[in-house]
């Protein structure tokens, strides 16, 4: 596969600039909107899922696996196919991705019965796996310094936005085409901008994109990769990037990310599902042990495990996996808390949540833009404004039922919310990868976008088995706002770690000015 855009010039990225030139807006452009519709699928669904189940008569079991099935091939796939990008080409693997989510939207959109529409939203999950990746691995390859933060934080505020636009997005096409095409539409509307992206993407990402990078290393604020062994001039044959792209740990790592995640995902076999927890740690702890020997023979390993012993990284995995593990949950315990708690329809849900997008929209670049130059506190100030919005949105939510309060003061605390989404994912996400090689830019993305959907995994189920137990016991006046709380401590463990990481890197700084 080849790229149709060779006549236009590469991206020539500047570390002192936050302006974009004309190419790489064109890279942002098509990145963003399929990101966008990826993440849009996470949780559009959630309030179409009424209307599918009278529409084709899906059984509960059913109908958790349209949930969690998206979920699952979005995650396994991530590593390996950051790594795929690497080696291949990220162009390569974005079409790849852009057409199997493209397909899988149509199917899913003209499904007859739940398994149909279940191996459609796997289909569509691996395609978006294959493709996030490349978005993250393009923005290091061709942006630098403050262009990149910049970058990362439009890609943050892309994150945030789709998170809380899709349930607004789903409610008004259920509520304007009826429940039979609108849960339809919220899968079918998906076919024309991954179109719309396959143009973009032959026209639009520069010729360098299509080729590996893998074995490349950057030539300074030009951006081009030069030769190191096999480089960008020539691809390496196909037999030996296979094997580069380590099949070996591709299955090992895909198997144990499955088996962690699916106690959290399928609730329906019972206690026994647990076990393959235990059987996932096994895998993970048997893939860094191949990683390390396939390093020793002096080949690049799928995930270079030394990445690991970079504190940026090491520490921004940590503190976007249990901000993941938090943040995501407040979206779905608020639309269970205004349907089942206060009688709202899918779509009065789905707009309290719009202000907090719209914040974290408008912020988002703009932390971008200075986040090289504040470092690492911008993620801990992000972290306490969404500390402060939690902790304003469970007063609200006393005072809505102590004293009448309208549930609408919501749109204000979760707006403060939004402006901590801002200064946390974008941010990170750059001062995470800020030390990581260009040839594993895209694998060290998938790692991070891993990290984020396990801890997506995770924490939705386990607070909203803590917000459904208090229900039963006590009813949504005191469940929500042990949600919130719950939540709150998971945001904290994320604090602490920015605390302890940015005391070191205090400490590092004082060693080498000393």
């Amino acid at each position: 596969m080849t790229s149709h855009s060779s006549a236009s010039p590469e991206p020539a990225p500047d570390a002192s600039s936050t302006g974009f030139t004309s190419e790489q807006k064109k890279i942002l452009l098509v990145s963003f909107v399929v990101a966008f519709l990826s993440l849009l699928s996470v949780s559009i669904v959630n309030v179409v899922i009424p209307a599918i189940e009278s529409s084709i008569s899906a059984s509960p079991a059913a109908l958790q696996w349209i949930l969690s099935g998206y979920a699952l091939a979005f995650g396994v796939v991530l590593v390996a196919a950051g790594r795929a990008g690497d080696i291949f080409g990220r162009g390569r693997l974005f079409v790849i991705g852009l057409l199997m989510f493209g397909l899988g939207s149509l199917c899913a959109g003209f499904s007859t019965d739940a398994l149909w529409l279940n191996l459609s939203r796997v289909l569509m999950g691996l395609g978006s796996g294959f493709l996030n990746p490349q978005v993250t691995g393009l923005i290091q390859q061709y942006f630098r310094g403050a262009q990149r933060g910049q970058a990362f934080g439009l890609f943050g505020g892309v994150i945030g936005v789709s998170v809380a636009v899709g349930p607004v997005l789903g409610g008004i096409l259920v509520a304007v085409l009826g429940d039979e095409w609108g849960w339809r539409s919220a899968f079918l509307i998906n076919v024309p901008f991954v179109i719309l992206g396959l143009v973009g993407a032959f026209l639009w990402l520069p010729s360098s994109a299509w080729r590996p990078t893998s074995g490349t290393v950057a030539t300074g604020a030009a951006g081009a990769t030069g030769a190191a062994g096999e480089g960008a001039g020539s691809p390496a044959p196909d037999r030996r990037r296979l094997a580069d792209l380590d099949p070996v740990g591709v299955v090992l790592l895909s198997a144990g990310i499955l088996l962690v995640m699916l106690p959290f995902v399928e609730r329906e076999v019972g206690p026994v599902i647990w076990a393959a927890l235990g059987l996932g740690a096994v895998f993970v702890l048997i893939w860094v042990w191949w990683e390390r020997r396939f390093a020793r023979t002096g080949r690049e390993p799928m995930v270079d495990l030394t990445l690991f012993r970079t504190r940026s990284f090491a520490n921004g995995a940590v503190i976007i996996t249990v901000y993941f593990l938090g943040m995501t949950s407040i979206w779905v315990v608020l639309a269970l808390w205004m349907q089942q708690g206060l009688g709202h329809s899918a779509l009065a849900a789905g707009m309290i949540g719009l202000p907090s997008a719209v914040v974290s929209a408008v912020l988002s670049p703009i932390a971008g833009r200075h986040v090289t130059r504040v470092g690492r506190v911008m993620v801990l100030w992000g972290i306490l404004l969404a500390l402060a919005g939690l902790v304003l949105s469970g007063a609200a939510v006393l005072l809505h039922y102590s004293t009448g309060l309208s549930e609408w003061w919501l749109l204000g605390t979760l707006a403060i919310l939004g402006a901590g989404q801002a200064f946390v994912v974008g941010p990170n996400q750059t001062l995470t990868l800020a030390e990581v090689p260009l040839r594993y830019a895209g694998s060290a993305g998938g790692v991070l976008q891993t990290g984020q959907r396990v801890g997506t995994s995770i924490g939705i189920a386990m607070i909203t088995g803590i917000v459904f137990a208090t229900v039963a016991a006590t009813g949504w006046e005191v469940a929500f706002a042990t949600g919130l709380g719950v939540i709150a401590v998971v945001i904290a463990v994320a604090g602490a770690v920015a605390v302890a990481d940015l005391a070191r890197s205090r400490r590092a700084r004082g060693r080498r000015d000393s």
